[in-house]
């Protein structure tokens, strides 16, 4: 569900059609952001190129950590419970995740790391509030001012996105409910409704 009204996945066609086959080529079927975007698709483009062009130069890991950490910032439901599945089905040990939603620096992650989500929370909730001091803390755990750009683009790149499914009503996927468990699903959906509604696939696409 959402606020506006969107293309039905049934009725897709032309470059919508290419936009819900890209989207489903992940997780199976055509996730609930994607169908905001069928009324722009042009910007669905536009916003790949830039999250690809800021991912591109970051490790996969530290990537996902920030991303983590600006989404939850910003209170996006959404967002944070994919990038955490993210997290916890590639890139964390079993349990590091729950641990991590607790405390970060009780996680077992490296003092960078801990660093880097508390940079990209304090962009995400009020980057005017950054000071050169933690800049500087950045560089002493060993980041270039090359990656600390990187995290603070990420960071800010995810307001774009986590702002417009917010400001459109794009309901989390029924899947996150039916992958995660409770220890996951309520502290990465921060009291925030997941939707009931049952995921849609394109007809004559099967699932990856």
């Amino acid at each position: 569900m959402a606020f506006i009204e969107t293309i039905p996945v049934a009725q897709a066609t032309g470059a919508v059609r290419e936009l819900y086959e890209r989207a489903q080529a992940g997780p199976g079927y055509v996730p609930n952001y994607a169908k905001l975007f069928s009324l722009r698709p042009e910007v669905n483009a536009a916003w790949g190129a830039l999250r690809g062009s800021i991912r591109g130069h970051m490790e996969p890991r530290r990537y996902e950590l920030v991303t983590l950490a600006a989404a939850r910032a910003l209170r996006c439901a959404y967002c944070a419970l994919a990038h955490g599945k993210v997290l916890d089905d590639k890139l964390l040990a079993p349990g590091q995740l729950e641990a991590l939603l607790r405390s970060p620096a009780d996680a077992g992650l490296t003092l960078a790391e801990v660093a880097v989500m508390a940079f990209a929370e304090r962009v995400a909730r009020d980057a005017t509030s950054v000071t050169e001091a933690e800049v500087r803390a950045l560089r002493e755990q060993g980041l270039t001012d090359a990656e600390v750009f990187d995290v603070a683009a990420a960071a800010a790149a995810r307001c774009f996105f986590s702002k417009l499914l917010d400001a459109l009503g794009a309901e989390p996927d029924a899947a996150y409910a039916e992958q995660l468990d409770a220890a996951l699903l309520d502290p990465l959906a921060m009291e925030r409704p997941v939707s009931t509604s049952a995921v849609e696939r394109l007809e004559g696409h099967p699932p990856s």
